[in-house]
């Protein structure tokens, strides 16, 4: 006759400590801004330079138009800061963590 064996108890996964909502939410919405190629083209002609919206045009290919409604996005969610010099308008990136972003993105896709 087959032994009946006692049943092992199945391991409960632990609670996992989420975030609040609105702090995933604004995560999400980061990543959303990230997901468009012309904000990647500026933010990457930003690494290393100080850039006026025309030299971000030039390096891009795109109008200033263009560039200033994704300057404006990136502002937005201070991925960008600016800095006026007269008339003129200077843009960088807003710190070394968008510039990790950046770099652990091509790592990740170079890998």
């Amino acid at each position: 006759m087959a032994e009946i064996k006692e049943a092992m108890p199945v391991p409960q996964p632990e609670a996992l400590d989420m975030p609040d909502d609105e702090v995933l939410y604004e995560l999400a919405d980061l990543f959303r801004v990230f997901g468009d190629s012309t904000r990647i083209k500026i933010l990457y002609a930003l690494h290393d330079n100080e850039l006026c919206v025309q030299d971000i045009a030039n390096a891009v290919q795109l109008s200033q138009s263009a560039v200033s409604h994704q300057l404006r996005v990136l502002k937005d969610s201070k991925l960008v800061r600016f800095r006026r010099e007269g008339k003129t308008v200077y843009y960088a990136l807003d710190d070394d963590h968008v510039r990790s972003i950046l770099s652990m993105g091509m790592d990740h896709i170079e890998e």
